[in-house]
């Protein structure tokens, strides 16, 4: 996993990335078809006016790399989005499971980031600081875009895929996106949560919103409708709160394409509920450890033969602004302090 340091004005920082893509020579695969070619171009458009220092950081990547800036953009605005290719054939599921709970006073975070073993490779826990805005660090699979991070307001966010409906897929900020715009402007839940409401997205997904003073949701969205789940209980009288790769609520059930089978979603959801719903334990950071790594019942052990696997877990003290992260499988590898905040 690369742990890069961008600072300074969005276009400057997006030329310091395309410098490094440029000297270790990257080449990017970009291969879209007519769908994703107009859902892309219509997305860029929407990015440009909503979240304009995104684009501006691609503009600086694109100008010293030399990719058409339209078609990279569009590229961008079709991760974990825009899935199907033109015989409407789904080719990009991604799994991952992701919760916040508070214990003794504090708030807790924990993912684990599940994707095809090859994305492992090109990972990345980038610190952000950008001009007149907070420092953040986001964990991504990808760049500019992100699954996770928190930011120095003690507020973390992060995505949860979810199978969209081919129709139900419109021009807008896809997941990743949308927690990057969050993590960049917003400094609790309800700040996120209204966020969401008012920036136009793209496809099917879960955010998990979780702050420092102990508010916590997942707001289930899609183009159309958002649903707003708040936390539970546990035996204790604490909160906690999960989502996995399909939608949780009723209300939002029938925009699921998935069947709610996306690697296991279902079992993972379980094992999590269950081990923070009636499990005792000391230590916050101990127990979202063990969650992950599989302690209390499947999460991250795929079989080899799946080629899916978990790149990275992730663990977060939000009340006191620590980051844990093992960059790997957490059944093999060890978590490690980010001491960059």
């Amino acid at each position: 996993m690369y742990h890069p340091r961008f600072m300074g004005k969005p276009y400057l920082m997006g030329q310091k990335m395309g410098n490094i893509f440029r000297k270790a020579n990257v080449q990017f695969p970009i291969r879209l078809d007519a769908f994703q070619s107009e859902f892309g171009r219509e997305s860029g458009k929407l990015l440009k006016a909503y979240f304009p220092e995104a684009a501006e950081e691609i503009r600086g990547i694109t100008d010293v790399t030399g990719y058409d800036n339209e078609l990279f953009t569009s590229w961008m605005m079709c991760m974990g989005c825009c899935l199907y290719t033109a015989e409407d054939d789904c080719v990009e599921v991604r799994g991952c499971t992701a919760f916040s709970f508070a214990h003794a006073g504090q708030v807790y975070y924990g993912r684990d980031n599940d994707l095809p073993p090859y994305l492992g490779r090109v990972s990345k826990s980038v610190y952000y600081r950008p001009e007149n805005k907070p420092g953040f660090i986001l964990n991504t699979s990808s760049f500019i875009n992100g699954e996770e991070g928190i930011n120095r307001h003690g507020l973390a966010a992060a995505m949860t895929f979810v199978m969209p409906k081919l129709e139900e897929i419109k021009p807008g900020l896809n997941s990743v996106f949308l927690v990057r715009y969050i993590l960049e402007n917003c400094k609790n839940v309800e700040e996120g949560i209204e966020t969401l409401q008012r920036l136009p997205i793209a496809s099917s997904c879960n955010i998990l919103l979780a702050d420092r003073h102990g508010e916590m949701v997942v707001v289930e969205c899609n183009p159309f409708q958002m649903q707003i789940r708040y936390p539970e209980k546990n035996k204790q009288g604490e909160n906690f709160i999960v989502t996995v790769n399909h939608f949780t609520s009723q209300e939002m059930r029938e925009h699921d394409a998935s069947e709610r089978n996306a690697y296991f979603s279902e079992i993972r959801y379980q094992t999590a509920l269950d081990a923070l719903q009636n499990h005792d334990y000391a230590n916050g950071i101990e127990h979202a450890k063990n969650i992950l790594s599989g302690k209390y019942g499947f999460m991250c052990q795929y079989d080899k033969a799946l080629n899916f696997d978990t790149i990275w877990s992730s663990v977060f003290d939000i009340s006191n602004l620590k980051v844990y992260r093992a960059e790997g499988n957490p059944l093999t590898t060890r978590y490690i302090e980010d001491k960059r905040f």
